[in-house]
């Protein structure tokens, strides 16, 4: 639904040929939309539906292929700047775009709180400047031996700490398999060799797993990925994986995200029917779903599912625990939603980015329910990067 939200509220607002009934800026008192006022039918004409093109084109051959960048063709310096919250934003491409360019001058930088924050704050314009400097005016300021990784490394309570890096991931990761136990509704060291089903429905809230409470300081810094073996009542599925930390007393930390106050650690979300694997570009940390064919679920049937959950980093405190949520809809903060002037939809953990079209997901479909299965040749596991102490 963002698409469709954000043309109506973000595009068509500014869209040139307004002219006069759009707004004027302040500094200038120039037209925003330009100089030329034309009537709304040609304005229509004018643009082009994105969210009939998104319902259209559920695949990407051709459309989204002649949209999408060839990063091999990448070549000039990069700076890439994520945001640890901006789940279901930017941050996937930002890491996608650091790893994947052939640019032999590229850094990364990794930051928490808002979308637009870093940018206008001190540090974001200094260290712009300083990448600029260096590169389109020739300034001799140290750039050139600059880390290549900058991160802020992410706490409970909005605390940051600087990181330098030399390479993402991070190479001393430990990528620690923790199985999902159905029994106990652990995520355990070892696997379940007994075989083991638990269903639960989609329109509700899922099914939790979660880690004893830690016995040290454990940071997670990276990429996750679950592998699930499911089946459904229908033709599809949609699984949305959520990692979340909670407290002793059995609260959910959140934090800022980019633009919803209230998020959780991570996300992933994947469709069923779009579970096939690129094998060229598919990593252990990191499935990469090929996204060019449907392939429809046989209601009963057991399905081998690799979902990506995109990036994260937090240092989870001892004592505190980390909880695994596989669902069937978007993850929702418990406390009040937030709102933002320039969005349409009240923020409940997931900022705009909702999955709640019911042409996109019509519930004959959608609403039904799932079973997890488990057993000694159904390893789920979730695969998270544990960062050593130094």
């Amino acid at each position: 639904m963002f698409r469709k939200n954000w043309q109506e509220m973000q595009v068509k607002t500014v869209q040139h040929g307004r002219g006069e009934r759009g707004p004027k800026s302040r500094v200038t008192g120039e037209l925003v939309c330009g100089p030329e006022t034309v009537s709304e039918e040609e304005l229509a004409k004018n643009r082009a539906d994105m969210w009939a093109g998104v319902l259209e084109y559920p695949l990407t051959a051709g459309y989204y292929d002649q949209r999408t960048a060839d990063l091999s063709k990448v070549s000039v310096p990069l700076l890439s700047a994520a945001n640890w919250g901006g789940q279901g934003l930017h941050p996937r491409g930002n890491f996608e775009g650091f790893m994947r360019a052939a640019s032999k001058d590229k850094w990364l930088e990794a930051h928490g709180g808002s979308h637009w924050a870093p940018f206008y704050t001190d540090y974001g314009v200094k260290l712009q400047k300083r990448f600029f400097d260096f590169f389109l005016k020739g300034e001799n300021n140290g750039w050139d031996k600059q880390p290549k990784v900058l991160l802020q490394v992410r706490h409970p309570g909005e605390k940051f700490v600087d990181r330098a890096e030399n390479e993402w991931p991070l190479a001393r990761t430990q990528w620690t398999h923790f199985y999902l136990d159905p029994k106990n509704k652990r995520l355990s060291p070892t696997p379940v060799n007994a075989d083991q089903t638990i269903a639960y429905e989609t329109m509700g809230d899922g099914v939790s797993f979660s880690t004893p409470p830690m016995e040290q300081d454990t940071e997670i810094t990276g990429p996750s990925a679950l592998k699930l073996f499911v089946s459904s009542a229908t033709t599809n599925a949609d699984i949305f994986a959520v990692l979340g930390v909670y407290d002793p007393q059995g609260k959910e930390v959140v934090f800022q995200g980019a633009l919803d106050p209230h998020t959780p650690v991570a996300q992933g979300w994947l469709r069923a029917s779009h579970r096939k694997l690129d094998p060229k570009l598919s990593l252990p940390y990191r499935p990469y779903h090929t996204h060019d064919e449907d392939q429809p679920l046989k209601p009963g049937e057991v399905y081998e599912l690799d979902v990506e959950i995109w990036p994260t980093c937090i240092v989870v405190p001892k004592g505190y625990r980390v909880v695994l949520t596989v669902r069937g809809k978007d993850y929702v903060y418990a406390g009040e939603a937030a709102t933002l002037s320039n969005m349409k939809n009240p923020m409940r953990g997931c900022g705009p980015f909702e999955h709640d079209d019911p042409t996109d997901r019509p519930p004959a479909i959608f609403d039904t329910q799932v079973t997890l299965h488990f057993g000694a040749k159904r390893p789920a596991a979730l695969l998270l990067p544990v960062i050593p102490s130094k």
